[in-house]
């Protein structure tokens, strides 16, 4: 094995994290002196040898993240008196203590996340009376939450994580985190929570409540009472939260991320949620709020994604959000009653890579300006910026310096026809949605630049003219939809060479003359082209006269003309002037 040849009694610690390690743990018991284990981040596999509970200088034991099966019993724990750190989770270990089950250790660190540990709560926790990270996320338990819990817990604690269990239940009486000495970072989405959220919660620095059946309203906030606040993480999004959006932000200048979705807030936006500078992260989005939007936002120089979809709010588009707000990469107003047009300020959004203005009350032109888009112009993907574009939707979540990994975004986006999350691959996602507006005038040409798209949804607007014959250029194209529109003209023969496209949709339009031959865009059923009536060619029934097909074939090379005349005209000209202007120079000094 890999340390076969180390002597007995000599090894006190062992490090082999973060390798590509596979096979099992060999017994190693005649290593007595061994203290910290670390084998976290490899591809080791098989059972845990229970000769290592007979290892009783043991005091950080770290096998994270690899891919372990079998039992844990109490006799892999039987002599470990000293054990300090224990960290078992992301792997496939199954719990099998007996219930009273009393651990001869005081752990420090206890991360089991993944393992199963369910279905009840462990009773063993509630000898543990030391810990600062209790991490038992994932882990099957479902029913109440024990009362014994909340006086167990440490007063400094430092991080705890609940998460996506079946737990339920009422949340922290208040009087659990009053003496709390340190502003630890709280984790308990995905379960069965009820009530109302108490006060003392506002003293936290990272709260994530999400997925619970948490009611009331979020007044508790206003427990700061003007002192400074240390939250920097605040989910609360799918509860059944009423009421109205709490105007008492001033003191969270330290928060990056708000997510409020999916619950039943109702009112106004308040103007001092402006006051959030830090605030990377802000959802709103699937409430009741009405009115318009604070100017005050406009503030919010660090924002990058703004979600207020699917509420009632009204007004005109601002401008603001195109002048102060340029480091928004995901903008969402999505359903509902926006009106006005669209201000060209929004072009001074670079970054952007997702903008859903859909199913409003919003007119006039699309603005010509697209090709300021610099995120929607650039197409490359290599493995050396995939980290980095994974690193902008990500926030960091850590305490005194102990980094308990990061907080991912998403973002939720109707994509062929369905409403779908993005989250791990939310960097690639770059998409355009105006449908469902009463937009007017032509498809700017400039949309041509924004190689990078995935997805461009201008259906159900008052579009005319034709379709810009460079749209071919877009071949990252996954979905394109502007049907129900009065676009007129040939289908671009460019189009057929996007081999990408899995959603067409130019139906109800009134397109003309023979669809162009190519193998993706034949494969789309007919009714992606079905209320265009002057439209032939496969995949409809409709077949095309002679005319029409050298009509077709005539344009096409027309347009293929006119490039190859404008190339070799630059050529011809660029020569004659190269001739001209040399003579020009030579011929006079050759007659002197």
């Amino acid at each position: 094995m890999f340390f076969a040849s180390c002597p007995e009694n000599s090894l006190e610690s062992l490090d082999l994290s973060g390798n590509h390690l596979e096979g099992s743990v060999p017994n190693l018991s005649k290593f007595s002196s061994l203290k910290k284990l670390y084998l976290q981040g490899n591809r080791l596999t098989g059972r845990l040898p229970e000769s290592i509970g007979q290892m009783s200088n043991l005091e950080d034991i770290l096998l994270g993240e690899n891919s372990f099966t079998g039992e844990i019993s109490e006799i892999h724990f039987s002599k470990l008196s000293e054990l300090r750190w224990l960290n078992l989770s992301y792997n496939s270990f199954v719990f099998n203590l007996d219930t009273g089950w009393v651990p001869p250790f005081q752990l420090s660190v206890i991360s089991l996340a993944s393992c199963k540990i369910g279905p009840r709560f462990p009773e063993w926790l509630r000898t543990q009376k030391s810990y600062f990270d209790l991490d038992i996320s994932n882990a099957g338990i479902s029913g109440i939450l024990p009362s014994w819990f909340w006086g167990q817990i440490p007063l400094d604690l430092g991080y705890m994580d609940l998460s996506h269990n079946q737990i339920g239940g009422t949340l922290f009486p208040n009087s659990v985190l009053e003496g709390f000495t340190h502003n630890p970072l709280i984790n308990m989405s995905s379960n069965q929570f009820e009530g109302p959220i108490p006060s003392v919660l506002s003293k936290v620095s990272s709260l994530d409540l999400s997925n619970n059946k948490l009611s009331g309203s979020i007044s508790f906030l206003c427990a700061s009472k003007g002192n400074d606040s240390n939250l920097t993480i605040l989910d609360l999004s799918s509860n059944h939260l009423v009421g109205d959006l709490p105007d008492c932000w001033t003191p969270f200048k330290n928060l990056i991320f708000l997510d409020l979705s999916s619950n039943a807030f109702s009112g106004k936006i308040p103007t001092t949620i402006g006051s959030l500078f830090s605030v990377m992260t802000l959802k709103l989005n699937i409430n009741g709020i009405v009115g318009e939007l604070p100017s005050s936002l406009g503030n919010c120089r660090n924002l990058r994604v703004f979600d207020i979809g699917e509420n009632n709010l009204s007004g005109l588009v601002p401008e603001w959000l195109g002048v102060g707000l340029t480091n928004l990469t995901i903008l969402i107003l999505r359903s509902n009653q926006f009106n006005g047009s669209m201000p060209s300020q929004l072009c001074h959004l670079k970054k952007i890579q997702i903008l859903d203005f859909s199913i409003n009350n919003i007119s006039g032109f699309i603005p010509k300006c697209l090709h300021n888009f610099t995120s929607l112009a650039q197409n490359e993907f290599s493995a050396t910026i995939a980290p980095r574009i994974s690193q902008e939707y990500s926030i960091p979540i850590q305490e005194k310096g102990i980094y308990f990994g990061e907080y991912a975004d998403e973002a939720s986006l109707i994509w062929k026809g369905t409403m779908s999350k993005y989250k791990s691959i939310l960097g690639l996602v770059k998409s355009i949605d105006l449908s469902c507006n009463r937009l007017t005038g032509e498809i700017p040409s400039e949309i041509r630049f924004l190689v990078g798209l995935v997805s461009l949804n201008l259906s159900r607007n008052q579009l005319i003219g034709t379709i810009p014959r460079e749209i071919g250029s877009l071949q990252s194209l996954d979905s394109l939809d502007l049907s129900r529109n009065h676009l007129y003209g040939r289908i671009p023969s460019s189009l057929s060479r996007i081999s990408r496209l899995s959603v067409f949709d130019l139906s109800d339009n009134n397109l003309s003359g023979m669809i162009p031959i190519g193998t993706q865009i034949q494969s789309f059923e007919p009714n992606a082209f079905a209320g265009n009536r002057l439209l032939c060619g496969p995949p409809l029934p409709r077949l095309c006269s002679d005319h029409a097909e050298k009509t077709g074939d005539r344009e096409e090379e027309e347009e293929e003309g006119k490039d190859e005349l404008i190339t070799q005209g630059f050529y011809i000209s660029m020569a004659l002037g190269f001739v001209v202007g040399f003579y020009g120079v030579i011929c006079p000094l050759l007659f002197k």
